[in-house]
């Protein structure tokens, strides 16, 4: 895990430093709501771009909720003028979380275990922060492998 000093956290841009606040809101939540946290900050390399650099992607909690283990993804913001902070886990993220949550089960040899991938989704207004009253809203089972699973031909409906 990251080092998070008082001066590197004051150093970081408005935007880290808000992020790495929802996370934090994020695990007290979880916890509280039952979920038992197993990782934060989880970075595994899932492969390699067209330049050949290589992809490192992070599940931001991993945790079991009962038998289920979770693969959360935090995003938080300021606003939601413009739109819900779950409405950035775009398809390509999805994609590569799903890819590093692979990874995990693997490493941990829990590739057989029941599993989800969930979205928290934190608003904390500019004016509100002081009052640390944030707007949380899990979103269970987000996304399913299913959605991203190769159909054959002799599965689609030609009617």
């Amino acid at each position: 895990m990251k080092s998070s000093s008082p001066e590197r956290l004051s150093s970081l841009p408005e935007h880290f430093a808000l992020g790495r606040r929802g996370e934090e809101l994020a695990a007290a939540y979880l916890q509280q709501a039952g979920y038992q946290i197993v990782a934060s900050n989880f970075t595994v390399p899932i492969g390699r771009n067209r330049n050949g650099a290589l992809i490192n992607v992070e599940i931001d909690l991993v945790a079991y909720d009962g038998p289920v283990l979770s693969f959360i993804e935090v995003k938080t913001r300021a606003s939601d003028w413009f739109a819900a902070p779950a409405a950035n886990v775009d398809l390509r993220k999805q994609r590569q979380i799903m890819r590093a949550a692979r990874a995990y089960r693997r490493i941990f040899g829990l590739t057989d275990a029941d599993h989800r991938y969930d979205v928290l989704s934190i608003v904390i207004r500019q004016a509100e922060q002081s009052l640390n009253n944030p707007e949380i809203e899990l979103l269970r089972n987000f996304w399913s492998e299913e959605k991203f699973r190769k159909r054959r031909f002799s599965q689609i409906d030609l009617y």
